[in-house]
């Protein structure tokens, strides 16, 4: 497999469509004895909405928790970012994107008020400055056309993107003191994780409770997988079978899934090794239209309609974020 050259960003100051064959969407299957979700009532955003539209979006993917009661969210063909929050029920756009710039998954670095974006079939990642709006720093990641950066996640050393086209990650440090993005690096998977067998592969992806050890959703095998951060060594989380998995959450043990073409998103219980998972409650709402990513805020989940069934691009005349409880009885 080519392997891309780690790659320089092109830094800004401080200061200062699609191929159809995305998803392969197909039509909705209807999940077996979902659980009706309803608003959380703890910690950040007590009795929220329903849902936050973003205003003028023409599509949407992405979505990352801020500080507070706040999420970020992205226009997934314009590239550009919106702030939102819980408690007000409102969203505004804050960073209208260069033209040519996609926005898929994002993660917030509350300490730097730093957001890092994939940039889906650019091929690149960015990062912006969500106090400025401005561009700290981009990334060409791998070639556009024949890439597909999908989702980030950040640990304590920086940001690790993946590639749903090819089994490799893409690692972005982030210094601790100053929070400025340096040099980029691939890492090979090995390997279940790094299997291509769909046109659609590595997807959402986060970090453990140790801090240290990924965990990738792979949507053509229905799957997750365990990747050790400096090897590249996958590992099947067993006794799951995710379908159309996107994108995760991950709070201790419990690992969230959203299941865009069927409209639900699973919460999974894995073991304290991380080789095992049960799915311990189906979460489903009235309103998901083919959710795709989902951004846990206190007990509440704010989950992106991308609306993906109505086209793609798609042409629904509204995007939002619905808010559902995150948790269940187990």
């Amino acid at each position: 497999m080519h392997k891309i050259p780690a790659q320089i960003p092109t830094r800004h100051p401080r200061i200062s469509r699609t191929a159809a064959g995305l998803l392969g969407i197909v039509a909705l299957i209807a999940a077996a004895g979902p659980v009706s979700a309803s608003p959380g009532h703890h910690g950040p955003g007590d009795n929220p909405p329903e849902s936050i539209e973003l205003p003028n979006a023409s599509s949407a993917e992405g979505i990352a928790a801020g500080g507070g009661s706040s999420f970020y969210a992205g226009d997934l063909f314009e590239g550009d970012i919106y702030r939102g929050s819980l408690n007000r029920g409102t969203a505004k756009e804050i960073i209208d994107a260069p033209d040519g710039r996609k926005a898929v998954g994002m993660e917030f670095n509350k300490r730097h008020d730093l957001l890092a974006v994939a940039g889906g079939d650019t091929g690149q990642a960015y990062f912006y400055d969500t106090d400025t709006g401005e561009t700290v720093a981009k990334y060409q990641l791998a070639q556009a056309g024949t890439s597909f950066i999908n989702d980030v996640t950040l640990t304590r050393r920086g940001a690790w993107f993946t590639n749903s086209l090819k089994g490799e990650l893409y690692f972005v440090p982030i210094d601790r003191h100053n929070g400025e993005p340096g040099k980029a690096r691939t890492l090979d998977l090995k390997g279940p994780a790094s299997e291509t067998p769909g046109d659609f592969n590595l997807n959402g992806i986060a970090v453990a409770e140790d801090g240290r050890t990924l965990v990738v959703a792979h949507s053509a095998k229905a799957s997750l997988f365990t990747v050790n951060a400096r090897s590249g060594e996958s590992r099947l989380i067993s006794n799951l079978d995710l379908p159309f998995v996107d994108g995760i959450e991950i709070d201790g043990r419990n690992v969230w899934a959203v299941q865009n073409t069927i409209n639900q998103v699973s919460r999974i219980r894995v073991s304290d090794d991380l080789r095992r998972g049960k799915v311990k409650e189906i979460i489903t709402d009235e309103l998901f239209e083919t959710p795709t990513t989902a951004a846990l805020i206190g007990d509440n989940l704010a989950v992106i309609n991308a609306k993906f069934n109505t086209g793609f691009p798609p042409t629904a005349d509204t995007y939002e974020a619905v808010i559902v409880d995150a948790f269940g009885e187990d």
